[in-house]
């Protein structure tokens, strides 16, 4: 999820991947090279911050370990140059593997081809680098904006004003549009008042000043589809601080801690999300690019299925964290895509 407008590339010094400890012994039972240990692997991530890219890159480390693999991570910054840079340091350090979690297609094609070249196994999560030698890992983003949407028209009818927040160029965000789309192409009544989003290292303040303004523009909105929890978190901000909360229904996706925290708060007008797993996505994705370094064989598109999670769910659950979550909706916590007999499972 990265802004539309592109970023030179970095003119100071890059920065360093941080390296996890690998099993010097190897994975006993597991294919080449796996079997001798030290499989190199990059994690390059066009965004850090935020619940669900950290947790997201927790399960990637987590996988990892299980695996035995040097996982080495390169934090983001929402620069599509720096990302660019990055991909070819992890080239260099002589990596067996890249996991390219977000980033902008365009300005990654020619140095993924590097990679590609020289043999190093490719796994694009949320990016569609357009390559069939790339296994493609998504969330279902087609499925979380019907989950949401469905409960949003359960909730509100199928008659409503909607504010809409949205940044195209992302694989994600593009995705979920396309279902918003045919949502209210299906229901002529939904009608999309406003339209804003922006995509940042403050996502949600920036969304939530965006927010107030269209608010206070349209005063007949009684429903906002936000689908990216930082987008979600902004909007709730906006309507808080307008005293709005009880007039305005927030649908969303993602999931995260924090975001169970603001859900579940009191007179919160965050009544859905749709989500995954992050720290799952996260081992998937290292799954996948194991997978193909020991020579087997990968689908093209790997999916996470999502699950619905409402307010009065979450509150009748006594859900507090995302391991609450977990443990009492078991769909949200394992996930089948990209697996075999020799991995382990992730401890998170």
């Amino acid at each position: 999820m990265n802004p539309i407008v592109r970023f030179a590339l970095a003119s100071f010094a890059a920065p360093l991947a941080i390296a996890l400890p690998a099993l010097a012994d190897g994975l006993k039972g597991a294919p080449a090279p796996f079997d001798k240990g030290g499989v190199k692997v990059a994690l390059i991530s066009y965004i850090s911050a935020g619940d669900f890219f950290q947790a997201c890159q927790a399960g990637a480390e987590a996988q990892a370990k299980s695996l035995g693999i040097d996982l080495r991570i390169f934090a983001g910054r929402q620069d599509a140059g720096e990302q660019r840079e990055q991909i070819l340091q992890a080239i260099n350090l002589g990596v067996e593997g890249i996991v390219i979690d977000h980033g902008l297609p365009e300005s990654l094609s020619d140095v993924v081809d590097q990679a590609l070249a020289k043999n190093i196994k490719v796994v694009a999560f949320d990016v569609n680098l357009n390559n069939p030698k790339i296994p493609q890992v998504e969330q279902s983003d087609h499925r979380l904006a019907q989950l949401a949407l469905d409960q949003a028209i359960k909730d509100n009818g199928n008659s409503f004003k909607a504010g809409y927040v949205y940044v195209a160029g992302f694989a994600p965000l593009d995705r979920r549009n396309e279902i918003w789309d045919k949502v209210k192409a299906a229901n002529p009544d939904i009608a999309e008042t406003v339209r804003f989003g922006n995509v940042s290292d403050t996502t949600a303040v920036t969304t939530a000043d965006q927010a107030k303004a269209a608010l206070r523009a349209n005063p007949d909105i009684s429903v906002v589809f936000a689908p990216y929890d930082e987008f979600a978190r902004g909007v709730k901000l906006a309507l808080t601080d307008l005293g709005l909360a009880e007039k305005v229904k927030i649908y969303s996706a993602d999931i995260s801690t924090a975001d169970i925290q603001e859900i579940t708060e009191p007179g919160s007008p965050w009544i859905a999300t749709a989500a995954t797993n992050p720290a799952v996505v996260g081992a998937v994705s290292i799954r996948a690019a194991a997978l193909q370094i020991a020579g087997e064989t990968v689908p093209q598109n790997i999916v996470v299925e999502p699950v619905l999670l409402t307010q009065d769910q979450l509150r009748s659950a006594n859900v507090q964290t995302i391991e609450d979550l977990a443990k009492k909706i078991p769909a949200f916590s394992t996930s089948a895509a990209a697996t075999a007999d020799w991995i382990p499972a992730a401890a998170f």
